[in-house]
């Protein structure tokens, strides 16, 4: 019997099925889910064109006999104290156009009582000590929500693969480490970060930003792409296109650092101002700034503010010779 036997939609349209509670998300899972062929997508609603990209890669994955299920939940275990929890976009109606657009079978949007049918938890999954950096110190304890959240949502939607953005980088690496660490027998596939026109990484808080503040955003993707540029030009190999797919080789992170800062440095001085949180150059395994000799794979991330709104970004690559 086929995944995709919804009956809401008229002749011709793309369909969704949309689940409240988790009795109705198992009744459809345990009747509809193909063995080795499901996938999530884990989201906080919101849904714009870099989570339909997840979806996307989703549907092509696991095929048209597959099922697709996308998670809507504004987890409240990963916002601080300060942090835009209340004011958090809640677009449902939108988001499930999006997700039958892009493929998915089924959304899930519980509540926080169904997800937490205790209250807030007492025994949580913790980061250790790659979430105390960066992301992590400037937002203490939200890498714990969010493995605690991950982890439920991976017991409930019980996928055979489970995909996530490259732009939350060390979110992806902590996933991967949790599901190494404590056995999920789950894939975890990271998906490249999808850009507007202008170079800004989509993101749902993108939408809070005024003209000017968008303006002075745009620093973030230029700083990355002048680090990468820099390091290609170190390399005598000639400034990069803006292909993010395919991991792009730099010889120099001296070069990478000092490029991406003078961009941001400038930007200190926009009005508004950008106000830098972190620059980092990063092993993706650990999150640790790698050395001036350092070989392999690299993450080079960014955080700032830009009026109220945290926005953050990177971009990944390759330090030394060819792969």
């Amino acid at each position: 019997m086929s995944p995709r036997l919804w009956t809401k939609a008229l002749p011709g349209e793309p369909d969704v099925e949309l689940f409240r509670h988790r009795p109705d998300l198992d009744a459809a899972l345990a009747h509809f889910a193909v063995p080795g062929r499901t996938a999530v997508v884990m989201t906080m609603g919101a849904l714009h064109d870099g989570h339909a990209s997840l979806i996307r890669a989703a549907r092509a994955r696991v095929g048209a006999k597959g099922m697709v299920t996308v998670t809507v939940f504004v987890n409240p275990l990963q916002f601080g104290a300060g942090e835009d929890l209340d004011r958090y976009p809640r677009t449902l109606d939108a988001d499930l156009e999006v997700a039958a657009e892009a493929g998915a079978d089924i959304v899930f949007a519980p509540t926080a009582e169904e997800v937490y049918p205790y209250g807030e938890p007492g025994v949580r999954i913790t980061a250790g000590t790659v979430g105390e950096r960066y992301e992590g110190a400037s937002r203490p304890g939200h890498f714990d929500g969010m493995l605690t959240v991950v982890a439920k949502l991976l017991h409930l939607t019980r996928p055979d693969i489970a995909f996530f953005g490259e732009k939350d980088a060390q979110q992806l690496s902590l996933v991967r480490r949790m599901v190494r660490d404590l056995n999920f027998p789950v894939e975890i596939v990271g998906v490249p970060t999808v850009r507007e026109g202008d170079g800004v990484a989509l993101s749902s808080r993108n939408r809070y930003l005024t003209a000017q503040e968008r303006d002075t955003a745009l620093a973030l993707s230029r700083a990355l792409f002048a680090g990468r540029d820099a390091g290609l030009l170190a390399a005598g190999e000639g400034p990069a296109g803006s292909e993010e797919h395919e991991l792009i080789r730099v010889a120099s992170p001296a070069a990478v650092r000092s490029a991406a800062r003078a961009v941001l440095d400038e930007a200190a001085g926009l009005e508004p101002p950008l106000v830098l949180d972190y620059l980092a150059l990063v092993d993706p395994a650990d999150f640790i700034e790698v050395s001036d000799g350092h070989t392999g794979e690299a993450v080079l991330a960014v955080a700032a503010k830009v009026g109220a709104t945290r926005l953050i970004d990177n971009i990944r690559l390759w330090i030394g010779a060819a792969r």
